[in-house]
């Protein structure tokens, strides 16, 4: 399963460890993550049902949220069926080409969650700051257009990724100690020189989830702006009430995230299993508690997942 360095070997298969040193423990490990994984399914696949079946949620709010669903499914199962096969059947084997697509998908689509949490924020500034223009600003049209940007640039942006990655040879060990790919992760375990790597991948960080972080925040700054000047304390509060959903997917897409990363780069005496089981909360955990905070919070979808189930009660 392993090569020496310098051997002139490039390894086309890689042996994913799952939870090094924990390998007791995958079964257990494994519940809260199926669980975790199919709510996540359920949730956002019911939501986007809701949302698509009932006209008077075609808003601009609401088809950027069913977005925002449906980049969820496909972000966790990039990764959450690998790891569950490791954990369950001892299903460790993956292709470099498999490991490439994988990595591939799973950053492609966290990009383009975190380009569709810019462009919510954009239209609450829209709502707040501009009201009486906010459906004419977001047509459907221009919705469309919208998304397919964020698709583009998150496609185009960790394309090279791929040519990076096959460039490089392999005859290092192949055996991964993760439940997934990462760019990084992989890249590290050549024999080349992978500098190009590193600094594309600190390129790619900083001109897509970095600088969407700060625009974020610039929304924000001025709806609050915006908001503060209302003179009905009634009025303030309805309108930061539309925000509080879209607050909370924020802070809990970007903060396990941003931990991880972090714990990565300075948690030098943190156990390795602690950071994998991170990164698999960090792939998880948004997906499945999106679906509830908007249900919980925001009162259309709740009004219409009740009478969905219970209709008589409507």
């Amino acid at each position: 399963m392993t090569g020496s360095n310098h051997t002139g070997v490039n390894h086309m298969v890689f042996y994913l460890l799952g939870i090094p040193g924990r390998e007791d423990l995958h079964m257990w490990i494994s519940i809260p993550l199926f669980i975790s994984y199919v709510f996540a399914l359920l949730g956002n696949g019911l939501l986007i049902f809701i949302i698509l079946n009932k006209g008077r949620l075609h808003e601009p709010m609401y088809l950027f949220l069913s977005m925002l669903s449906g980049l969820d499914i496909v972000f966790a199962t990039t990764t959450q069926p690998k790891a569950l096969a490791i954990f369950w059947c001892n299903h460790r084997e993956i292709s470099l080409n498999g490991c490439i697509a994988q990595l591939y998908f799973q950053h492609t689509f966290f990009i383009s969650e975190s380009g569709i949490l810019l462009i919510m924020a954009f239209d609450r500034y829209i709502a707040i700051c501009y009201p009486l223009r906010y459906t004419t600003i977001l047509t459907h049209s221009v919705i469309g257009k919208i998304a397919a940007a964020i698709c583009t640039r998150a496609h185009c942006i960790i394309f090279p990724c791929i040519f990076l990655l096959k460039r490089l040879t392999f005859c290092k060990t192949n055996i991964l100690p993760h439940t997934f790919c990462e760019h990084i992760g992989l890249a590290k375990y050549a024999c080349d020189d992978i500098r190009i790597n590193i600094w594309y991948g600190f390129f790619v960080l900083m001109s897509t989830v970095i600088l969407d972080m700060v625009l974020i925040l610039a929304s924000y700054a001025l709806i609050l702006h915006a908001v503060f000047r209302i003179p009905s304390e009634e009025a303030r509060h309805k309108a930061l009430n539309t925000c509080g959903s879209h607050v909370c997917v924020i802070v809990l897409f970007y903060a396990p995230a941003i931990f991880s990363v972090l714990t990565q780069r300075f948690g030098r005496h943190i156990p390795l299993h602690v950071h994998i089981l991170l990164a698999n909360i960090t792939m998880v955990a948004p997906p499945m508690l999106n679906p509830i905070i908007y249900g919980v919070k925001t009162k259309q979808i709740r009004e219409q997942f009740l009478y969905l189930f219970f209709p008589k009660q409507k």
